[in-house]
């Protein structure tokens, strides 16, 4: 998944949770997840304020955005100095596990 700005989004996108109304004290949701997006539903979401939406998989890259293979480098760099703390080891290994499974995500959207 990935909150991009609406500026950024796409027909084609799939909606990875729900849009709420964000002029209603109800949040009434305008599309829910799963939808997805088309061009008239991009200009009416402009239109109501919606300033990003979460989207499915990982679409776009971010001006500043690292990649994800990018990121699992710099964490093997930030953990070397505790290479032996087991608990250190067993966060950092959960962390690269999420960063491997949006690496796998990152590239099925580009193909």
């Amino acid at each position: 998944m990935q909150n991009i700005p609406l500026i950024l989004a796409a027909p084609g996108m799939t909606l990875a949770k729900a849009v709420m109304r964000p002029d209603s004290e109800s949040r009434m949701p305008i599309c829910g997840a799963g939808t997805a997006l088309t061009e008239l539903l991009i200009e009416r979401l402009d239109q109501m304020g919606i300033a990003s939406v979460l989207v499915e998989g990982h679409p776009v890259l971010i001006e500043g955005e690292k990649t994800p293979e990018a990121e699992i480098k710099a964490l093997d760099h930030r953990f070397r100095q505790v290479c032996e703390d087991p608990l250190m080891i067993r966060l950092k290994e959960i962390y690269k596990d999420r960063l491997i499974r949006l690496s796998e995500e990152w590239h099925a959207n580009e193909a």
